[in-house]
């Protein structure tokens, strides 16, 4: 399964957002709300990719406005980053979860999935075209750097892949979830601060 039959033949983010509502590449469609697409100005100079939308997300149809979204403004705020400059995005488009109770529980997106949905994280980058390429987390460093990158190795590392110049950090909610959150937060921040040279840098 793929999501590459639904990707239209369009560099018009719109265009692709309005068709990705309707992508039926993955199972992950069945359960989800609806899809939740990249959003951000059409040229924007920075693309930052998730991992998948949360429970938030989910109902919202909006990427990064749960708890992570809230730590990830105030840490761009913190290095100066314009979250308005910004397109936002996941490499997997539907929230993938197990219920228990009432609650929505993330799970991990498999290695099918992130592969199934990869034609539209394509698709983003060659209508956005940014300056740099921001991966927040494993899977989203997997997604563009391929399956053997390790975040944990090679996080704030500023590195090309295809056209593109890319850096790798954790998810935030990962810094939600670290032991010592402030540490966490600090080694966030410090990689978010390289990226931000490297938006103005040649």
């Amino acid at each position: 399964m793929s999501a590459a039959e639904f990707v239209p033949d369009t560099d018009d983010p719109a265009e692709l957002r309005a068709a990705a509502a309707h992508c039926r590449g993955c199972d992950l469609y069945r359960n989800a709300t609806q899809t939740v697409f990249g959003e951000g100005p059409r040229h924007a100079p920075v693309v930052m990719i998730g991992e998948q939308p949360g429970d938030r997300e989910d109902t919202a149809g909006h990427p990064f406005v749960g708890p992570a979204g809230q730590l990830l403004d105030r840490a761009l705020d913190e290095v100066a980053i314009d979250r308005d400059a910004v397109y936002l995005t996941n490499a997997v488009k539907h929230f993938k979860f197990t219920e228990r109770g009432k609650r929505r529980i993330h799970q991990q997106p498999n290695r099918g999935e992130i592969t199934a949905c990869a034609p539209w994280l394509t698709a983003e980058l060659a209508a956005v075209r940014p300056h740099l390429i921001i991966c927040l987390g494993a899977i989203a460093a997997q997604a563009v750097f391929g399956p053997s990158f390790r975040v944990s190795r090679q996080r704030g590392q500023l590195l090309t892949v295809d056209d593109h110049r890319a850096i790798a950090t954790v998810h935030p909610s990962a810094v939600l979830r670290a032991p010592d959150r402030e540490q966490a937060y600090r080694d966030f921040v410090a990689d978010l601060r390289i990226a931000q040279q490297a938006m103005t840098s040649p």
